[in-house]
């Protein structure tokens, strides 16, 4: 009975072991992880009175601070080289929590070197993004990161985020790892970082929403971080079913759906800026007064051409949503808010059925609707801003203004 029981223990060892072989515990236990963008800027070519003289840029540090949405367990950086003509080399780069959102000083005990493929420098070709390699850092969700790299010669041509709305330091010679800048010179745009991603768990994705300046934060406050995509963070992180959607804000000022200008079009910009984030599954559309305002900005047109106009409108929007059906994200549109009064575009009534058209067709063909217009506008003057969300141009809201359109938000729509 002994060497029976032996035997049928020694099968059932067998039996056991392959059962482990074939399907190691991990597989079911683990929860399964998965990166998920916590911040992001589109890149474009700085205007020349953006970008930095290259020699700042010849052996240079420069630190920059970025807002995250949501928290995660790990941290990757992408650095971009998405608008230079040669190859750029990255001698090191470090990541630090800021002790403040408007100073060049980090906790050094934070302090981490990051690496590529193991190495602590990167050679991104022209056109090209890098992302680093993982770090294993807890970050908490709305908290801020500060990312040092040094160049040793300076990119053929810059890749920015001209309106940061956030303080970039810079001081020549290596100090990626210095507690802080000695006398840097500073200003208010990013350079060469395009996104931030964490790892999490669970229900988890990002919201991406391509937008112009009312996106970008043009009327917020510098290192406020009060736009109305900081605020839709905040709110997220309210809700245990919300906590793991990020947001990247991709939004340029002066931004086109239908030609270049400040930044490239919103339908040529699509593949990087909407499709590339990590974890994206939704998108908010937010673009087009740019396009009906610059159609009259100068002088009144025919009502042809404004027709013209919308109908292209419309086509570049039936582009937006099959482009991000065709891969599973689900698209909302948001619809434009007034600008009677302008100091810039100064809309006719022509130009204000223009927007009442896209308006309509807006809340009746996007996959679901932010009214942003609703929510903004004066109800007894419903071509212009509310005065208490006006940022004074009567075009850009306020920050308070932000906090209505970002609170008008249900977040049920992104809700399991």
């Amino acid at each position: 009975m002994k060497r029976k029981f032996i035997f049928f223990a020694s099968v059932g060892f067998l039996i056991y072991s392959g059962f482990l072989l074939s399907h190691p515990p991990t597989a079911a236990s683990l929860p399964r992880q998965i990166w998920v963008a916590t911040w992001g800027s589109s890149q474009q070519i700085p205007e020349p009175q953006n970008e930095l003289p290259l020699e700042d840029l010849r052996d240079a540090t420069v630190r920059q601070i970025f807002h995250l949405s949501i928290g995660g367990s790990a941290l990757r950086v992408h650095l971009s080289n998405a608008f230079g003509t040669e190859a750029l080399r990255f001698t090191s780069v470090h990541i630090a929590r800021p002790l403040s959102t408007s100073s060049p000083a980090i906790d050094p005990a934070s302090d981490r070197a990051l690496t590529f493929a193991g190495k602590p420098d990167a050679t991104l070709p022209p056109g090209a993004e890098f992302v680093s390699d993982p770090v294993n850092m807890d970050v908490p969700p709305l908290s801020d990161l500060a990312v040092t790299f040094h160049l040793d010669a300076p990119p053929s041509r810059e890749s920015s985020h001209p309106g940061s709305r956030a303080t970039t330091y810079y001081v020549h010679g290596d100090s990626t790892g210095a507690a802080t800048l000695l006398e840097p010179k500073h200003v208010d745009h990013w350079f060469q970082i395009s996104e931030i991603d964490v790892q999490t768990t669970g229900y988890a994705g990002t919201i991406v929403v391509l937008g112009d300046s009312i996106t970008d934060g043009h009327g917020a406050t510098t290192n406020g971080n009060d736009r109305w995509t900081d605020v839709l963070a905040t709110r997220l992180q309210a809700s245990p079913q919300t906590r793991n959607i990020g947001v990247s804000n991709q939004g340029i000022g002066g931004n086109h759906l239908l030609t270049d200008g400040l930044g490239p079009n919103a339908l040529s910009r699509f593949d990087r800026d909407v499709l590339a984030p990590a974890g994206v599954r939704w998108l908010i559309v937010f673009e087009g007064v740019n396009d009906l305002g610059e159609l009259a900005r100068t002088a009144e047109v025919p009502p042809a051409d404004h027709a013209a106009l919308v109908e292209r409108v419309l086509a570049a929007y039936r582009q937006l949503i099959e482009r991000a059906h065709t891969h599973n994200l689900r698209v909302f549109g948001a619809t434009i808010t007034p600008y009677a009064g302008s100091d810039y575009y100064h809309p006719s009534p022509t130009s204000e059925a223009d927007r009442q058209a896209v308006n309509q067709w807006i809340r009746g063909h996007f996959d679901a609707v932010l009214d942003f217009d609703a929510i903004v506008r004066d109800h007894a003057h419903p071509d212009q801003l509310r005065a208490a969300f006006d940022s004074g141009d009567h075009l850009h809201p306020s920050p308070a203004g932000y906090k209505a359109m970002a609170e008008s938000i249900s977040l049920t729509e992104f809700q399991p």
